[in-house]
């Protein structure tokens, strides 16, 4: 399996970084998933190592979310094996996060409330307090902590979901089309924002997308799923972060493209 090239001093930078946030490895062998006669997930076989961006695409219905939903335990297998490693190589039970499409927001809290359901119950307030304002910080929105959701864009309402996610500072973050509803511009922003807070925390990332381009932009790797099966695993070879534009990575979309349309195998 080829892997992304990365240059000495970003491959150490981000080796340390996840070491900090607990970012595990994912490891998954002959997954299965039904449900009845509907067999979703067949035969899965994946590594991703800790710290990795890994993107899955494919056509609706393909088995995406289900695969994301097994990964953050929301599902059950069917069969086959999956276990969390952590960066010194033993087993771990890693801090996992979610982030939806929908933003789900408590609309009665404030954004800086909303970001501390985050951090569950128990947490004493200064503490909270800290965290809060650390990652409302990371997600450029210090200046609406007070604020209700009502008063905010879509693309602000997203990025406070995002900091919902990060303030436990998750060894594993999954993100479920979360850019799908955002118009162009601030899709693109929020993509900015993404790679760089990853880049920052180090935490393992799962994004499942039909955005080929979003895809090839953010992730290490892009793993394309067809009929519940991986039919292309791609490294995306160069360092982050990417300019837009860049006629390499257009090559690389078509070639995933391809493989959605069938067209890579014949």
């Amino acid at each position: 399996m080829s892997v992304t090239v990365l240059d000495r001093p970003r491959r150490e930078a981000r080796n340390a970084a996840s070491q900090v946030t607990g970012a595990a490895a994912i490891h998954i062998k002959g997954l299965e998933k039904s449900f009845g006669s509907n067999r979703v997930l067949r035969g899965i076989d994946l590594d991703i190592p800790a710290g990795q961006f890994v993107a899955v695409i494919g056509k609706s219905g393909c088995g995406k979310s289900t695969l994301l939903r097994i990964l953050m335990g929301l599902e059950e297998p069917t069969g086959g094996h999956l276990h969390f490693e952590a960066v010194d190589g033993d087993d771990t039970q890693p801090n996992t996060r979610i982030v939806f499409q929908e933003p789900r927001l408590l609309p009665w809290l404030s954004v800086a409330a909303n970001v501390a359901v985050g951090l569950g119950e128990g947490v004493p307030h200064d503490l909270l307090r800290k965290e809060t304002v650390s990652v409302l910080s990371e997600v450029q929105l210090s200046e609406k902590a007070g604020e209700w959701p009502s008063s905010l864009s879509g693309g602000q309402k997203q990025r406070v979901a995002l900091a919902r996610a990060l303030v436990s500072r998750p060894g594993i973050l999954a993100l479920d089309e979360p850019l799908g509803a955002l118009d162009a511009l601030t899709r693109i922003s929020m993509q900015e924002l993404l790679n760089s807070v990853w880049r920052e925390l180090g935490f393992t990332a799962v994004l499942v997308t039909h955005d080929v381009g979003e895809a090839v932009h953010l992730a290490d790797r892009v793993v394309v799923l067809d009929e519940g099966r991986i039919v292309l695993d791609l490294a995306i070879p160069y360092p982050h972060p990417r300019p837009y534009g860049n006629p390499a990575l257009a090559e690389l979309e078509g070639q995933l493209l391809a493989a959605i349309l069938g067209e890579a195998r014949g």
